[in-house]
């Protein structure tokens, strides 16, 4: 490990365990009792949210598998980056051909993170060599949709589905964490990170170190280390869209995804609150709108191609609305004396 990594604290207290990952014990439990007989198990395929152990998992079923030979044996890469045909042909496949009989591990093991991202052309690259290697290779892939990875390399593999953390599953390893540090933390400080990372342990752990810096952590901390929360910017981003402002709402849209980190599926969970709790006279449409939008990113459609799609869909509801982001805060204001 780098001394940059030693100094991130989502490296630092990554667990070294199985039984350490945090709830995710179905998942676990099958690990664990696939690792005791290695020369049985499948290739992998772990799906879920981001931030919720999938990468983690995978490192810790290597350890335990590979036992001290683990780094020499397991390929670790990222597919978002790494996604062509050249780097299953190249990297992938020369790594899975070569056998050392000089140490007594069972299979190397290749794991491919944001494996959904990978093209269509690679992933049918794949496919074949997982099939070709499956005699000395074992693959984990890791993807946040299962449903971005084609079928034929799906039913090669056990798939895990990894749940999104709640709050006290992430408000209790932060606390954890902050009592190693030395760190004050209260219980309002930890439910504004969940809050703002929507139970992403990866993303709430780098902004917990980002506010810890100065020996304490607030809720005011937190929300000026992150800005506003991402309620109020999504809530921004789709009041912008209805008003016909499409460049500014994207740009919005750009930020929360890639900055701060927000998943695509959340983005479009706060929209769907925010626009049904400003009382449109085309909530109806609007509800279908989100329907479809939701339905397509489940299936694996491009993200944030259809979330700008969905942002323009607002721009025409608005239009034909005649939507005025301050007639409804006059009406909000209004109905809340009441």
């Amino acid at each position: 490990m780098s001394e940059t990594e030693s100094l991130m604290w989502v490296e630092k207290y990554r667990p070294q365990r199985l039984e350490d990952i945090v709830n995710q014990e179905a998942s676990v439990g099958r690990l664990i009792q696939m690792a005791k007989k290695p020369q049985d198990m499948p290739h992998l395929l772990f799906a879920g949210p981001p931030g919720t152990g999938k990468t983690t998992a995978a490192l810790c079923a290597a350890r335990v598998i590979l036992g001290d030979y683990w780094r020499d044996f397991t390929l670790d890469l990222n597919a978002s980056d790494e996604r062509g045909i050249d780097t299953v042909r190249q990297r992938v496949k020369t790594f899975a051909r070569y056998v050392d009989r000089r140490v007594d591990v069972p299979f190397r093991i290749i794991i491919l993170d944001e494996a959904d991202e990978m093209t269509s052309a690679a992933q049918t690259a794949l496919r074949r060599v997982i099939e070709d290697s499956s005699r000395i290779c074992r693959f984990i892939l890791i993807a946040n949709y299962s449903s971005g990875i084609i079928e034929p390399i799906q039913s090669r593999c056990a798939v895990f589905h990894f749940s999104r953390l709640g709050l006290e599953d992430v408000a209790g390893r932060l606390e954890e964490i902050c009592k190693t540090e030395g760190v004050k933390v209260g219980r309002e400080a930890l439910e504004a990170i969940f809050e703002l990372t929507g139970g992403d342990m990866r993303h709430a752990l780098n902004l917990l170190q980002a506010v810890a810096m100065g020996g304490e952590v607030t809720a005011d901390g937190v929300r000026k280390a992150i800005g506003l929360s991402g309620k109020a910017r999504v809530k921004e981003v789709v009041t912008r869209a209805l008003e016909g402002d499409f460049s500014g709402s994207r740009s919005g849209l750009v930020e929360l995804i890639s900055v701060y980190g927000m998943p695509e599926k959340d983005f479009l969970k706060y929209s769907s609150e925010e626009l049904l709790n400003l009382g449109l006279p085309s909530v109806g449409e609007v509800a279908e709108v989100l329907a479809k939008y939701d339905y397509r990113l489940a299936v694996g459609a491009r993200a944030e191609v259809q979330l700008a799609a969905l942002l323009a869909e607002l721009g025409r509801i608005g239009r034909e609305m005649g939507f005025k982001a301050e007639a409804v805060k006059t009406r909000a204001a209004t109905a809340k004396k009441q």
